[in-house]
């Protein structure tokens, strides 16, 4: 790892009461990672536009294994939540209203990351199960053309074979975030205050966190990382 890294993550949702196949992007998390410094760079968008849209987020156990899948609804405007119900729908005058409210977002989520790409020397963008965030950005007309995406997910599902989550792996390599520090197994690094307010749990720059220390944990520690990714998975099938 002698070169800087980017890391993407991105938080969306359906349209409360909308198409299933339709999704709305709230949050994007764009992380820089310094080699040379070992300094963390982290640029977040928030979408600020008035409409529900559900989130879903896996409630996991001790082990990073998942044991129940939780919707509810977020207001982007304003954070208020409230209850998933699965018979509400709009109808499709309010639905418009939605759609008419989400178009002009596009713009400036893709100001923002070309800001980002701008601002920074990278070749690699690392993602995490990556296809639909770099999809969704493609559709606000992103270009990824001068970078390599990676799909780290991928890449140890091939050594491991077996599909890891982001939150497994957080066990894997005992990751922490707290008074100004990202830590993990092997690896500690100090954060900007600016950064460090930005990464808060069920967020894309909390989610953008922990790929990176996962990454820099697979990447510069391998053989301790496989030895302890073994060691989770045994325990999780002694439970079973």
């Amino acid at each position: 790892m002698d070169q800087n890294t980017a890391f993407l993550e991105l938080k969306y949702g359906n349209i409360y009461g909308g198409y299933p196949n339709f999704y709305a992007i709230a949050e994007v998390a764009f992380l820089l990672y310094e080699a040379k410094t070992q300094r963390i760079f982290l640029e977040s968008w928030k979408n600020e536009v008035d409409v529900d849209v559900v989130s879903v987020f896996s409630k996991v156990n001790e082990l990073g294994n998942t044991v129940g899948k939780v919707r509810e609804v977020i207001n982007m405007r304003t954070g208020r939540r409230k209850d998933f119900d699965e018979e509400y729908k709009l109808g499709e005058e309010d639905l418009d209203v939605s759609f008419d409210a989400l178009r002009p977002t596009r713009a400036p989520m893709r100001m923002f990351l070309e800001r980002a790409f701008r601002k920074y020397r990278f070749r690699n963008i690392i993602t995490f199960d990556g296809n639909r965030d770099v999809f969704l950005c493609q559709k606000a007309r992103v270009r990824f053309d001068r970078y390599d995406i990676i799909d780290l997910q991928k890449s140890i599902t091939k050594e491991t074979n077996y599909l890891f989550s982001l939150n497994k792996l957080a066990k894997v390599i005992n990751f922490k975030a707290d008074y100004g520090f990202l830590k993990s197994n092997n690896l500690e690094y100090r954060l900007h205050p600016i950064a460090s307010r930005q990464i808060n749990p069920k967020t894309a720059a909390w989610d953008a966190a922990r790929l990176m220390m996962i990454h820099n944990e697979y990447m510069g520690h391998r053989d301790d990382f496989l030895m302890k990714a073994a060691l989770l998975l045994n325990k999780i099938e002694a439970t079973k």
